[in-house]
C-alpha cells in the first residue's frame, strides 16, 4: 500500500528523471560508450535531489530534527532546504543558472559536512559509518562543484578550476575509502557502504562485495592521481548506476511494508545520486 511518503518522493524522482532524459535525448543519441552515461550525469543528479526535496516535505518534522540544537527555526531549514533541492534539481533538467546552482548545492553539502557529519566523526572517531556518511556528504559537494568549475570562465580558457580539482579529490578519496570497506566488510550491500546487509535471496550475495571494492579501489586511485580521469570516474558513475539498477531496484521490488519502502527508495536513490556526481567529475574532466 502506498503512502504520501512513498508516492511523492518516488512521484518525483520518476518525472525529473524522464524530464531529465528528454532534455538531453539528442546528445544521447549522439553520444557513444561511456559518454552516454556521462550525458545523463545531470539527470542522475537531478532525479535524486527530487526525492530528497519531496522527503524534506513528506517527513518535515523528522528533517528538522536533524538540524543543530543551536540553530534557530528547524522547520524553517527543513523547508528551505527542500526549496533548495527541488530549484537545484530543475536547473540541472534544464540547464538553466546550473553554475549558480551547483555552486550553492556544493556548499550545503559542505556546510553539512561541517556542521553535521565532522562533529559526528570527531565524538566517535571508531565509528566507520560516520566516517562514510561524511566522505559521501563531501562527495556530493566536490561532484556539484566539479559541473560547476566546468561551466565557468576557465573551461572555455583552458585555465585549471579549483572546483573541479576539489571534486575530483573528495569523490575520489571517499571512492577508495568504500572500496577498502567493501574488500574488508564484503558481508554489507555494496556502494556506499552503509548498515544494510546483502539480502540471501541475491545471488551470490556473500561475493559482490569483492569485485565491486576492486573497481571502486582501482577507479579511485586513477582519479586520484589523475591517471585518464574522466574514464575513471565515469567508470564509477556505471558502477553506481548497475548496482542501483540490479540490486537496490530490485529490493525495492521486493519490499511491501510502506516504511520499510520510504528507506529503500532513498537507497535507490543514494546510489544514483552518487553515481551521477561521479559523471559530473567525469564531465569537467578534459577528453583522454
Amino acid at each position: 500500500m502506498f503512502t504520501h511518503f512513498v508516492f511523492w518522493p518516488w512521484f518525483a524522482g520518476l518525472t525529473f528523471f524522464i524530464a531529465g532524459v528528454v532534455a538531453v535525448r539528442k546528445e544521447l543519441g549522439s553520444a557513444r560508450g561511456l559518454d552516454k552515461f556521462i550525458v545523463l550525469g545531470p539527470v542522475f543528479v537531478a532525479a535524486p535531489l527530487a526525492v530528497f526535496a519531496a522527503d524534506h516535505f513528506t517527513t518535515l518534522r523528522d528533517i528538522a530534527q536533524m538540524v543543530p540544537d543551536w540553530m534557530p527555526w528547524h522547520l524553517f531549514w527543513a523547508y528551505f532546504v527542500g526549496c533548495a533541492l527541488l530549484a537545484t534539481a530543475t536547473s540541472l533538467v534544464t540547464m538553466k543558472f546550473a553554475r549558480l546552482s551547483t555552486t550553492l548545492l556544493g556548499v550545503m553539502f559542505f556546510l553539512f559536512v561541517l556542521m553535521m557529519d565532522l562533529p559526528a566523526v570527531i565524538a566517535q572517531p571508531g565509528d566507520r559509518f560516520g566516517w562514510i556518511l561524511m566522505l559521501r556528504e563531501a562527495a556530493f559537494a566536490g561532484g556539484a562543484w566539479a559541473l560547476a568549475g566546468s561551466l565557468g570562465r576557465e573551461s572555455r580558457t583552458g585555465e585549471r578550476s579549483w572546483m573541479v580539482l576539489i571534486g575530483r579529490f573528495c569523490v575520489a578519496i571517499a571512492v577508495i575509502f568504500y572500496g577498502v570497506e567493501q574488500l574488508l566488510h564484503p558481508e554489507f550491500a555494496p556502494g556506499v557502504p552503509l548498515r544494510k546487509l546483502m539480502p540471501d535471496w541475491v545471488p551470490f550475495h556473500a561475493l559482490w562485495g569483492y569485485p565491486v571494492g576492486t573497481l571502486l579501489l582501482v577507479a579511485g586511485a586513477a582519479l586520484l592521481l589523475n591517471k585518464r580521469p574522466r574514464v575513471a570516474a565515469a567508470w564509477i558513475g556505471v558502477v553506481m548506476t548497475l548496482l542501483t539498477v540490479l540490486l537496490y531496484l530490485p529490493i525495492l521490488g521486493l519490499t511491501h511494508d510502506p516504511s520499510q519502502m520510504t528507506v529503500e527508495i532513498n537507497y535507490v536513490f543514494d546510489t544514483l545520486f552518487f553515481g551521477g556526481m561521479a559523471l559530473l567529475v567525469a564531465r569537467a574532466m578534459p577528453t583522454d
